[in-house]
């Protein structure tokens, strides 16, 4: 079963998007800053995200397991 996303202000949107988007991997330091887990970020980010953005964020998690990748963030968001 889907984790619920929680519904936020938009400042603190703003802040738990950007640590997800600077921390490789995001998910601790998101739980220790926001207190929003990994399952819970994942469904912020889905329902806040466009498709495009939501994927390069996905494909940064992925590219922080092996070597050392670009920045991906999608200006205009």
């Amino acid at each position: 079963m889907a984790k619920t996303a929680p519904r936020l202000s938009p400042e603190d949107l703003k802040r738990v998007i950007a640590t997800a988007w600077e921390d490789r991997p995001p998910y601790n330091k998101v739980l220790l800053e926001h207190g929003i887990g990994h399952g819970a970020l994942v469904a912020l980010l889905k329902r806040e995200l466009t498709p495009t953005a939501y994927k390069l964020w996905t494909a940064r998690g992925k590219a922080a397991k092996g070597p050392a990748s670009k920045s991906t963030w999608p200006h205009g968001r």
